[in-house]
């Protein structure tokens, strides 16, 4: 006999799993035929959350709460279906019509239509992106060379972004912006599918590695509060996310490219899905000469992807990057070299090279269906190596047989970071609650020395060769960095919500070694050489605060606003690097601010999309450089870095998309035709400073006007795209120097003038065969995007002449 008890836990058995069923919704995914589709994408954009269809298009989706929900259901190749108020319980049989004339232009109208449903939502996984500004580079939809990483074309719709241009194939990245050194990109938080790829978060935090362009998906950048979920940066995240694994059982993908100046790439790629495994694997080369003397390169990246999915809620997933190459610097030129001739170069010993090892596991787990926790472990084992004359007087001979200037930095740092996500509902209203935990610890090394007498690419340490020099100085660099972050979406209507959040930071850095004091007069002799032993540890700990809002006053139209505090630490490796051409204060501290952003994004209709914004910037502290005679007692003029006070940075950024195509000629599949404008008005000042003739002076590498504007066109499987863009002058250093057009003895003060360029870029698809061309710089203008004080300099490094592409693309 079935006592009460018994019986009420039956019962309650019986209604969970009556409730439970009531809140999925399941359904099949056939073709117009009736036969079933497997690897169907099903798409919940109210949620954001996605599943595929089995072998017999079959597709169950759990909610736990009842409830109506919009959908979209895509696979490649057949129309796109978009259905709205599906209510839990429901079964649904969707048709999708297969699409008889694939053109390019048909493909490229599909992900067009994809992308702007699912781009960064409120929610993306296990993090928040609500009030934040926002923005995703959709990367099939680039019509560029996408083999050599070309920057200006691919960040082409990134609104206030300061690039700094060079010829080595894209091998680096290096973007700036709203007054932040655009160097190796080291003001952003740099990650790959969201992990860490930069030297050392804390004390290097410079990107030596550039995901290629063929191999991504897509770019997502996050500013303003960003640092919240990604850091203390001032500049926000750049996360490189790679493409997936196919749904079929193998794909081969093979493109190879060349250019003017002996340029050779190739990328190839594998991929495949087979039941629970799959996986994404490419190996990339490229070769090339760089279009001055002294500049050749060569690269070997090998990337792969392994990924598990135990259940529809678990799945493991496993990264591998390495990265290798070697390249020659040409060096800098004075005002009157570029302006004589920009593609000279009076450096033929100076060589680069870097070995990065990259690793990751991320565990993502569904606890329920609005309940996401994700734990990802990185860790990185690299070298950046550079040998060469860097005198601080440009114009000076590098004489063969005389010592070269060596420093080697190895970087061995690894992390973890866990991040659990609950969303909840406040009046029916979806809020979410993410809490999150960051372990990083790194034990780095950085030598100065004598380098080889030679020509070569030799890295060794030449102390047998020239005893006196010795080394400059020899340090390890054990940092530490816990924090602890929270976010929370309270969404108090429909269309109305708060995110409130915060990060504790406890940063650790450590210098352990010596450094030498050496001092020379303008004629090269030696008048002070002194060892200075030195074990410095900074230990600290704070609280950043940040808060969003955003009002969604009507479907695809959002205003945004946010403000957040920001950190950055100063780095021991930066002070202990000596430079002929900079000199650091050895009393720099690290520098404190705020950044906001007010702003309306989103589409009119299905033919415009835009976002506008203002935003401010406010440095406390702020680290920069100015011109002035070495404090060391030597008479050599030099760049200063040093905290030179408080600084702002303010401007109005918009970006506007229009799809000319649909405005006017909106019957016609086969034909696109698009243009979009991208404009930052940016002015800054330093607020005071107790350095000397600062205060009032604009802050460094703030273009007044920076505009970016271009226009697609493609018809069947031909598509064309043409980009114009113009930056106003800039300042390198906080003096506000004018540039000298006849210095020809430093290069590294002054102005980098305003300049503008222009791309052409075309590509024709024939069955699985696709060819790609063009023309970078198509004006053959000259001009430069850097005055640099070390390596690859110092002095002017120009920017690429004119040069023609051409990449042949075959997919198996």
């Amino acid at each position: 006999m079935i006592r009460l008890k018994d019986f009420s836990l039956l019962l309650l058995l019986l209604l969970s799993v009556v409730t439970y069923s009531q809140n999925k919704i399941v359904g099949t995914i056939t073709d117009t035929n009736a036969k079933p589709l497997a690897g169907v994408e099903v798409f919940n954009t109210t949620v954001n959350n996605k599943v595929f269809t089995n072998a017999t298009g079959y597709f169950e989706m759990n909610s736990t709460k009842t409830g109506s929900f919009d959908f979209v259901f895509f696979k490649e190749g057949y129309a796109i279906v978009e259905q709205n108020s599906i209510t839990t319980g429901s079964t649904v049989t969707i048709a999708l019509a297969k699409i008889n004339n694939l053109t390019e232009v048909v493909i490229k109208k599909q992900n067009n239509k994809l992308f702007a449903l699912r781009k960064l939502k409120d929610i993306e996984g296990t993090a928040i992106y609500a009030g934040k500004k926002t923005e995703v580079i959709d990367v099939s939809k680039l019509i560029a060379n996408t083999a050599t990483n070309n920057t200006r074309q691919i960040f082409a719709q990134v609104v206030g972004l300061t690039i700094n241009e060079s010829s080595d194939g894209g091998l680096q990245l290096s973007i700036g912006g709203r007054g932040l050194d655009p160097n190796r990109t080291s003001n952003f938080n740099t990650r790959q599918n969201g992990y860490d790829i930069s030297a050392d978060v804390l004390g290097y935090p410079e990107s030596y590695y550039a995901t290629p362009t063929e191999a991504l998906e897509e770019i997502q950048i996050i500013r303003g509060a960003a640092s919240l979920q990604y850091g203390t940066q001032f500049g926000g995240l750049v996360n490189f996310k790679l493409k997936t694994p196919t749904e079929k059982p193998f794909e081969l993908v093979t493109r190879n490219t060349v250019g003017s100046y002996g340029l050779y790439t190739n990328f190839t790629s594998v991929s495949g899905t087979n039941e629970k495994f799959s996986y994404y694997s490419f190996f990339n080369y490229k070769k090339g000469n760089g279009f001055r003397p002294n500049s050749d390169f060569e690269s070997k990246n090998y990337f792969a992807n392994l990924n598990y999915k135990f259940n529809d809620k678990t799945s493991l997933h496993f990264d591998y990057t390495y990265f290798n190459y070697l390249a020659q610097q040409a060096g800098g030129l004075t005002d009157a070299m570029f302006n004589q001739n920009p593609r000279q170069s009076n450096r033929t010993r100076n060589w680069f090279a870097v070995d990065w090892n990259l690793i990751a596991l991320k565990l993502e787990h569904k606890f329920t269906n609005d309940a996401d926790f994700s734990l990802q472990l990185f860790g990185l084992n690299a070298s950046r190596k550079s040998v060469g004359y860097r005198s601080n007087r440009v114009s000076n001979p590098d004489t063969d047989g005389t010592v070269r200037d060596l420093i080697v930095g190895d970087f061995v740092n690894w992390g973890a970071e866990a991040r659990y996500l609950k969303r909840y509902s406040i009046n029916d209203n979806r809020s979410a609650f993410l809490i999150g935990a960051k372990y990083y610890q790194s034990n780095n090394t950085g030598l100065q020395g004598p380098g080889s007498s030679g020509s070569d690419a030799n890295f060794n340490v030449a102390n047998a060769e020239f005893p006196f020099y010795g080394n400059q100085s020899n340090y390890t660099f054990p940092n530490l960095n816990i924090a602890v972050f929270g976010e929370n979406i309270f969404k108090l209507s429909s269309n109305f919500s708060i995110t409130p959040g915060f990060r504790f930071e406890k940063i650790r850095t450590q210098a352990k070694g010596f450094y030498r004091k050496i001092n020379q007069d303008l004629a090269g002799n030696v008048i002070l050489d002194e060892r200075v032993d030195e074990s410095n540890t900074k230990d600290r700990n704070f609280v950043l605060l940040g808060i969003g809002l955003s009002y969604k006053p009507q479907n695809q139209i959002e205003l945004y606003g946010n403000v957040s505090q920001n950190y950055r630490s100063v780095t021991f490796n930066d002070i202990r690097t000596v430079s002929p051409s900079s000199v650091i204060d050895p009393n720099i501290s690290d520098e404190k601010g705020y950044t906001s952003d007010i702003g309306i994004r989103g589409q009119l209709g299905n033919k415009i999309t835009f976002d506008a914004s203002i935003y401010g910037l406010y440095y406390n502290d702020k680290i920069g450089e100015y011109e002035t005679r070495n404090p060391n007692g030597s008479a050599a003029v030099v760049r200063y870095r040093s905290n030179i006070g408080t600084a702002v940075t303010y401007g109005f950024e918009t970006m506007f998309d229009w799809s000319i195509s649909k405005t006017f000629f909106g019957t016609n599949e086969n034909f696109i035709w698009s243009a979009f404008t991208n404009t930052a008005i940016t002015d800054s000042k330093y607020l005071k400073s107790d350095a000397p003739n600062i205060e009032g002076n604009k802050v460094e590498f703030v273009p007044l006007l920076n505009i970016k504007t271009g226009t697609a066109i493609g018809y069947k499987n031909f598509l064309t795209s043409l980009q114009f863009t113009y930056v106003s002058s800039q300042f390198t250093e906080a003096n506000n120097s004018k540039t000298d057009k006849n210095d020809n003895t430093y290069g590294i003060f002054g102005e980098i003038p305003a300049y503008y360029v222009a791309d052409f870029s075309a590509s024709y698809k024939w069955k699985k065969w696709k060819l790609e061309a063009g023309v970078t710089n198509f004006t053959n203008n000259s001009y430069f995007t850097r005055r640099a004080t070390g390596y690859p300099g110092p002095g002017i490094i120009p920017s690429d002449a004119r040069s023609f592409y051409t990449t042949l693309e075959f997919v198996f």
